[in-house]
């Protein structure tokens, strides 16, 4: 390199580029059940413009993982690319020979023949033919050994479509979605791409991670949990928090209101200074303010007592109940209403002490931007559950917040094992600690210690640990407490009881299969996806976008299954789905995919599916559909959830142009190939969150792999146009059927729409001087733009069960009307 010229310095980029983009990626090995030796091979024809010599390459995976790789320039000139692909062929026999000794060494089976898979037939051809002729002479060494190891049965040879080679990577250039692809089947991880925001891991989940590397860490420091969660401070008048943590009993209030003040008399015996009774499951609030009178009247005024109506009364109903118990000295109720915004209103009509917890559970991108809303000296209290709001970085945050602004910080458990409820212990312990701090700095004076919800260990017949946590009656304060040293000794030397493990859970199965759909004269094949129990009371149908197929579907669809039938589906001139017309096929040219029939021949599926209504879900363009049917087809949907979505363009001149920029990229699709146009597709400002998103381009590149039928998925993009699509408005303004509407919150084109959406349905009924509507909900997704249900899907889940539980609860409600 003594005279380095321009091309030596932009390889010198390349190179650098290269390594800033990739310094996390790495092979992922997995373990997989099949033992077979699968190699790739490949050729580039005459591509080394100097000389014009091919270049072979192959790859080897060993039980599914990746363990050799080359790529090389042929020695000779190869007069064909049947010839270039046979050189390339041999080559990969010879790496698959010396695997197959490398493993007998080793004594390891593996399963034979052994595959090689080839995209060129005219060389598979070659190989499987007994007559040399002009293209094998020259090549007549390669053809013997070729042939030797077929007729032996070591090697078998499989055509493979050029989409689906992945040799491809090492032998010629490839676009950006492609490469990608081609890099994910090898399985080259990024492990960087695994980092996220903190909605992008189930709460639960990230709060058993973070559990278990703070203790890690305590072990391998030789601490405990609390002493490296709070460094004791040695400066002289800070409180220090107490050894052991108080724990409020629970109880569910059901029975009558003296067999409830029972229960609850037999926990005050048992030494609980602090019982919370769950309310508001009961025919009217005047039974539950009963109840409550009559354990008030039992237990005396010594014991602390709160009530938990989780959110399930109306504010009319809370305000009943608070009327009747003012006199019943409750240290406070959670969650007393449905609307988060009645909180502060029902304490100063009913003066009652409120605290917080579902209203909270959703807090995970910026807690305190929110928690400023509720600093009214009303709310007293703040319940939290560190697996429901992401773990202890979370609820140490929130609970900070709390004790500033003077309010309690509650933790409480849901239904954790022995396990759990020990590092919540510590983390109990940990907050006394920051509230001593706290109360001397503000030269508050500080009050009694908190008792802690952790009494669920009491309604766990089993536990997960050979040696259950020990919670008692301290003899001396005759309080029932935790032990921080007991929880420490069960952290540090936890072992699981295997007694009572019944089972591994290994996910839900994915069935898969086709349906037939005849409309207008045309059949379609529709692709189906479902997951969950098969059954008719809970059906959930997905939609998807444009370019995408039902796969998109899947993580979200596996985490809704547990109590739903999931389905999602391939729609017309998508992926694995087929439009045939057997007797004419201009017919299939001259028919319609408009979102109308699209609507038609989903409702059909649907009915072939189940005879009972069911719950949509679309995104995009499937969210256009999914807007159409639920108001079109009340008879077959009992709610939509419509994702991104538009019930189309009010302005007649905003049609037009939409209809002529539709035709115009439908025929650039047709023109180009499904390869240029992800490229002009992606670029637009619509997509800018997701082009930052680590998966971009896998997802990407599954687009254009999943879909062989170009020319439907054009006449999909023209017939479907919102452009060619009757506008929603008017419908929406008398729908009855519940509608969820979400949006990305950087997706401010479509925030936008979904207002407009509130307006038509709320504005329209408070001008008519009809009941205000409580079928419509809006929720903002954060850190995401367009494509919220691949960016983000986890607040996506989340969103979508409280809305079914909704419709559960209304449906559930008819009903007992009806009764």
């Amino acid at each position: 390199m003594h005279s380095p010229c321009q091309g030596h310095f932009e390889a010198i980029y390349r190179i650098l580029r290269y390594l800033k983009k990739t310094p996390g990626r790495g092979l992922f090995f997995g373990k997989e059940e099949n033992r077979r030796v699968e190699i790739f091979i490949d050729a580039d024809w005459a591509g080394y413009v100097k000389d014009r010599k091919s270049t072979s390459g192959y790859c080897t995976r060993l039980w599914g993982n990746l363990v050799t790789w080359r790529s090389k320039k042929q020695f000779v000139v190869a007069r064909s690319s049947a010839e270039a692909e046979y050189r390339a062929m041999a080559h990969g026999m010879c790496e698959a020979i010396w695997l197959k000794r490398l493993l007998e060494e080793l004594k390891i089976s593996c399963e034979f023949p052994m595959q090689l898979y080839c995209d060129n037939k005219a060389t598979i051809s070659i190989a499987h033919s007994l007559v040399h002729h002009d293209r094998t002479k020259h090549v007549e060494v390669d053809k013997h050994f070729i042939t030797e190891k077929l007729e032996k049965g070591i090697i078998s040879i499989e055509y493979i479509p050029a989409s689906q080679q992945v040799a491809n990577i090492l032998t010629k250039g490839l676009p950006g979605p492609t490469l990608e692809y081609f890099v994910g089947k090898l399985r080259l991880i990024d492990i960087y791409s695994l980092r996220g925001s903190p909605s992008s891991l189930f709460t639960s989940v990230r709060c058993g991670l973070e559990l278990a590397i703070l203790n890690s860490l305590a072990t391998r420091h030789g601490l405990d949990l609390l002493s490296l969660l709070h460094v004791q401070d040695d400066e002289e008048g800070i409180a220090e928090a107490p050894p052991k943590v108080k724990i409020c009993g629970l109880v569910d209030s059901d029975g009558t209101p003296t067999e409830v003040a029972d229960v609850v008399a037999a926990l005050v015996k048992e030494g609980f200074a602090a019982i919370k009774l769950k309310v508001a499951r009961r025919g009217s609030p005047t039974h539950d303010a009963e109840v409550i009178q009559e354990v008030r009247k039992k237990i005396g005024d010594q014991i602390e007592l709160r009530v938990d109506a989780n959110r399930n009364w109306t504010y009319e109903e809370a305000i009943q109940f608070g009327s009747l118990v003012k006199d019943c000295d409750l240290q406070y109720i959670e969650e007393p209403v449905k609307d988060e915004g009645d909180i502060i209103k029902f304490f100063e009509e009913s003066g009652l002490p409120v605290a917080l917890d579902e209203t909270i559970d959703c807090i995970q991108e910026n807690p305190l931007n929110i928690l400023m809303k509720y600093t009214h000296p009303g709310i007293v209290a703040i319940v939290i559950k560190p697996s429901v709001v992401g773990g202890f970085e979370s609820a140490a945050l929130i609970a900070q917040w709390a004790q500033q602004h003077e309010k309690m910080a509650v933790i409480s458990s849901t239904f954790e094992s022995g396990l759990g409820l020990s590092a919540y212990i510590h983390l109990s312990c940990y907050l006394e600690q920051k509230n001593a701090e706290i109360c001397k700095l503000m030269s508050n004076k500080m009050g009694p210690s908190v008792a802690h919800g952790l009494g669920t260990y009491q309604w766990l017949k089993e536990d997960v640990a050979t040696t259950p946590l020990k919670i008692s009656c301290n003899p001396y304060s005759g309080i029932v407490e935790a032990s921080v040293a007991d929880a420490n000794r069960l952290l540090q030397s936890f072992q699981i009881n295997r007694m009572i493990i019944h089972g591994d859970y290994t996910g839900e199965e994915v069935r898969r299969y086709r349906l037939p759909v005849d409309f207008n004269g045309i059949s379609y094949y529709i692709n189906v996806q479902e997951i969950g129990q098969i059954s008719h009371d809970n059906v959930l149908v997905f939609l998807h976008g444009f370019l995408g197929t039902g796969e998109d579907w899947i993580a979200i669809t596996k985490a809704a299954s547990r109590g739903a039938r999931c389905i999602s589906i391939d729609l017309p001139g998508h992926g694995s789905s087929r439009i045939l017309n057997h007797d004419d096929e201009n017919a299939i040219l001259e028919s319609s995919l408009s979102i109308e029939v699209v609507a038609e021949v989903v409702r059909k599926l649907i009915h072939e599916i189940t005879p009972e209504k069911v719950t949509v879900i679309g995104y995009s363009m499937g969210a256009r559909i999914a807007l159409f049917m639920a108001l079109r087809f009340p008879d077959k949907v009992n709610g939509a959830v419509v994702i991104s979505g538009s019930p189309g363009l009010k302005d007649e001149v905003a049609r037009k142009i939409r209809r002529a920029v539709d035709d115009s990229r439908a025929r650039f699709l047709v023109s180009y190939g499904l390869d240029r146009f992800l490229d002009s597709w992606y670029a637009g400002q619509l997509w800018n969150s997701l082009r930052e998103h680590p998966k971009f381009n896998q997802i990407v590149g599954s687009r254009l792999h999943h879909h062989e039928d170009v020319p439907s998925l054009a006449k999909v993009l023209s017939d479907s146009s919102t452009g060619r699509q009757q506008p929603l408005w008017d419908d929406l303004k008398h729908s009855k059927t519940p509608l969820l509407i979400i949006v990305g919150g950087k997706d401010e084109k479509f925030k936008r729409i979904a207002q407009d959406m509130s307006y038509e349905i709320h504005g329209y009924r408070e001008n008519e001087n009809g009941p205000p509507s409580d079928i419509y909900e809006m929720v903002e997704i954060p850190n995401c733009g367009h494509a919220v249900h691949l960016e983000n899907p986890l607040p996506v889940v989340g969103a979508l069960r409280r809305f079914l539980t909704r419709l559960n609860q209304t449906r559930v409600a008819l009903q007992t009307r009806m009764l």
